[in-house]
């Protein structure tokens, strides 16, 4: 496990409420361009996260309602990323806060063994 996963994967768990079931699994996106993505998933039953590690920093996003696939976003009316799962594929797009559009920041990921 890369550091950056593994402190997000830490930090989660001490804040997770003493009672909390905790199930966490990764890996590695090979992303657009070459660059590689590590991303770390806990589901609690208080509800999941994805966790990042983009652009040199760690973003955390709670699960957000989707038709098809898991979709993670910030719940909130500001721009922000979104990462789409479906499979071993993922998006990753930022959402302008003044237009409304959701651009693709890495069109297509692809989980690496």
């Amino acid at each position: 496990m890369t550091a950056p996963r593994l402190a997000a994967a830490l930090a989660l768990l001490l804040a997770a409420p003493a009672h909390a079931e905790l199930d966490h699994f990764g890996g590695t996106y090979l992303c657009d361009r070459g660059v590689t993505l590590p991303a770390s998933y806990i589901n609690a039953s208080d509800g999941s996260v994805a966790v990042l590690y983009v652009e040199g920093r760690l973003v955390t996003l709670p699960e957000a309602p989707s038709a098809s696939g898991a979709r993670y976003a910030w719940p909130s009316d500001g721009s922000g990323y979104v990462w789409w799962t479906k499979g071993d594929t993922a998006t990753l797009y930022w959402r302008d806060l003044a237009t409304g559009d959701e651009q693709a920041v890495y069109a297509t990921c692809t989980m690496q063994e």
